[in-house]
């Protein structure tokens, strides 16, 4: 009885969610086709592929599948939008965190939107691949994807015959991937999402348009930056990594930059608070913070951040750790939901499949988040004190 309890439950909040996009599909069919489509890729079945999603949906063929992504009229951006008011209601949070990071995903042949040989965090090395930029939106108590974009490398936005074949649309042109990502975050701004910071990689981190069209807009962030980094201090710049050499001992405390696996993710971190910029509010301030490995000292990872003055140590440091959230949706959405498993080519049907994975992503990470209990964290702020080149914080 629990357990019939339990799955009726879970429909009926799945009936509901779909309810939500009701007006993103113009006809019913393909309305249904997409909650079968979304049940497939929650169900425990392997290889979540146009057969198997059809089975699942007690359909004879893929057909049905394919035409959902290929030909069907709805409009995925829409769906993309409800679902992102969807985790704001269910999740939103204050002091959430907006994180950019991208992952490939390996292909054959040269047809599929996007594809080349190009180098994929995902497997570490250079691959046959396409890669997606995402933004998830993480709080204390879940993660989950929000939105994406497909990034097309210059040997596609140059061949539009090529871009025809796979349905990229004539007005797609370049862009890199700093731009897609700030492209997602204005959407999510422009929405109302809430979230004080912003975390990324180096790919992101170190660059400086990046970083300023935040500053512009007053958004936090705690960004990766390379050991190479330019870093402006008193006496004008230095590297990220001469500076950390230079750190006081009494400048590195140990901080659980979150909870992983095997419990919390402990580091030795140092922060300095930079010079400030003559032009910009006297209430946001600059910081470099400094990640030290306990077991392997010469094992440094860097990070410019940028928030409201007073801005506890601590809290940069959570906001540094976030950024492992989006690794954690990408390997979810990968091993139980199939986000890696589609099987089009078409540039349109990339945004559909990915679109609707993301969709039974957040749904999990809502359900999950309603029958778990929040976990609690701790802040305590430091004061800086004068040293050096930058203001070592002790």
């Amino acid at each position: 009885m629990i357990v019939d309890e339990g799955l009726s439950a879970w429909t009926a909040g799945l009936d509901e969610l779909f309810g939500r996009l009701a007006g993103r599909f113009h006809r019913v069919e393909p309305r249904r086709r997409g909650r079968a489509y979304v049940r497939g890729l929650l169900a425990p079945i392997a290889g979540k592929n146009g057969w198997t999603l059809a089975e699942v949906a007690g359909e004879a063929s893929p057909d049905g599948m394919q035409r959902l992504l290929n030909a069907a009229s709805w409009d995925a951006d829409g769906v993309r939008d409800d679902l992102r008011a969807y985790v704001v209601e269910q999740l939103g949070d204050r002091d959430g965190v907006l994180v950019v990071d991208e992952t490939g995903f390996l292909k054959k042949g040269d047809r599929s939107a996007g594809v080349q040989r190009q180098y994929s965090g995902t497997a570490g090395r250079v691959e046959n691949c396409q890669l997606g930029v995402f933004l998830a939106y993480a709080t204390t108590t879940s993660r989950t994807l929000i939105d994406r974009e497909l990034y097309l490398p210059k040997s596609w936005t140059g061949d539009r015959a090529r871009c025809r074949e796979a349905a990229v649309p004539d007005s797609v042109s370049f862009a890199t991937k700093a731009v897609l990502a700030l492209r997602m975050l204005e959407r999510a701004f422009t929405a109302g999402v809430p979230a004080r910071w912003v975390t990324a990689d180096e790919a992101y981190g170190q660059d400086h348009k990046f970083r300023t069209w935040l500053e512009d807009r007053r958004v936090g962030y705690v960004v990766a930056v390379p050991r190479s980094q330019s870093v402006p201090t008193v006496n004008g710049s230095a590297r990220a990594d001469t500076l950390a050499r230079n750190a006081p001992p009494e400048a590195w405390k140990r901080r659980s930059a979150g909870d992983g696996a095997k419990g919390p993710r402990l580091y030795d971190w140092a922060a300095a608070t930079l010079p400030p910029d003559p032009e910009q509010y006297s209430d946001l301030s600059r910081w470099l913070l400094i990640r030290r490995s306990i077991t392997n000292p010469d094992e440094l990872a860097f990070y410019l951040c940028f928030g409201p003055t007073g801005t506890p140590d601590d809290e940069l440091v959570r906001v540094a750790g976030t950024r492992w959230a989006i690794e954690e949706c990408f390997q979810t959405a990968k091993t139980e939901i199939g986000l890696d498993q589609y099987q089009v080519r078409r540039y349109d049907a990339w945004y559909r499949h990915v679109t609707l994975a993301m969709l039974a992503h957040a749904y999990l990470a809502v359900t999950a988040a309603n029958t778990h209990t929040t976990r609690t964290r701790t802040a305590s702020s430091a004061s800086p004190s004068a040293r050096s080149d930058v203001s070592w914080h002790t």
